[in-house]
């Protein structure tokens, strides 16, 4: 249980300043960034780097262990903010094409989901943040 403290934790202050930072820039109440992927900061990179902080702070930051938790931890916030971004650039240029098509031929598709990932900068915010929570002795 105390490998879990530290992710959950941070995972749930990432979901909460996600709804915070939404909603004073739109100035109203969004819960809908709850459900939906990306946003001010990465839940994913606080999640994950929760997990590995804490594991490094529990176990030793020359564990294996830890070894093993960063390495995810890479590859998931890689994939955050490149591989689903690019997926999401995609989809948008498909959505036009779609539209392009329907205006022409009569063709009706249903759109895609546009934003999948995370710019940089979300997915740094919300590493620093499971760090800083993987390093408070909170388990």
């Amino acid at each position: 249980m105390r490998y879990l403290v530290p992710p959950l934790v941070a995972w749930t202050i990432a979901q909460a300043a996600k709804v915070i930072y939404t909603s004073a820039r739109q100035r109203r109440l969004n819960l809908r960034v709850l459900a939906e992927t990306g946003g001010m900061p990465s839940s994913h990179s606080a999640i994950v780097m929760g997990l590995t902080t804490g594991i490094g702070r529990i176990n030793g930051f020359s564990s294996v262990t830890f070894a093993i938790a960063l390495i995810f931890s890479v590859v998931v916030m890689y994939d955050a903010q490149g591989v689903r971004r690019a997926a999401g650039r995609q989809a948008a240029v498909l959505n036009r094409l779609v539209e392009d098509m329907v205006a022409q031929r009569g063709i009706q598709e249903d759109r895609l989901r546009e934003l999948l990932g995370h710019t940089p900068v979300e997915v740094l915010v919300g590493a620093a943040l499971g760090i800083v929570v993987g390093l408070l002795p909170i388990s």
